[in-house]
């Protein structure tokens, strides 16, 4: 099955902007769907966003809409989410998982079969 691997997050100022990166290794992303999630300290893991590999479905959390973008480039087989106005409270370590939900599911984490080692995300001045 393939793997997703990301990669982009470091430290950045409040108010700054991130993009992370998610590649497929030992397959493509053909057929399914490639989400991002987080988790803060002391927090639940939760849904960020997610984009569908084929076809143009891709969702954002609501509360995330209008600072976070997710998109795809075919051509590199990776998946892109483009953090901007970034926060404090945006600091998580930040996964990438790949699945097949079906649409409606797609913020459900247990339908995600194959997850990044995540990347650490720190806002802070």
């Amino acid at each position: 099955q393939v793997q997703p691997v990301e990669s982009g997050g470091g430290l950045v100022q409040p108010g700054g902007s991130l993009r992370l990166s998610c590649a497929a290794s030992g397959g493509t992303f053909g057929g399914y769907a490639i989400g991002w999630f987080r988790q803060a300290p002391g927090n639940e893991r939760e849904f960020v966003a997610v984009i569908r590999w084929s076809g143009g479905n891709k969702d954002v959390a609501d509360s995330l809409k209008g600072r976070f973008t997710i998109s795809k480039e075919i051509a590199k087989n990776t998946v892109y989410l483009q953090m901007n106005s970034l926060k404090p409270e945006d600091t998580a370590v930040y996964y990438c998982a790949v699945g097949r939900p079906i649409w409606g599911s797609r913020s459900q984490q247990s339908l995600y079969g194959a997850w990044g080692q995540g990347t650490q995300v720190t806002v802070s001045s």
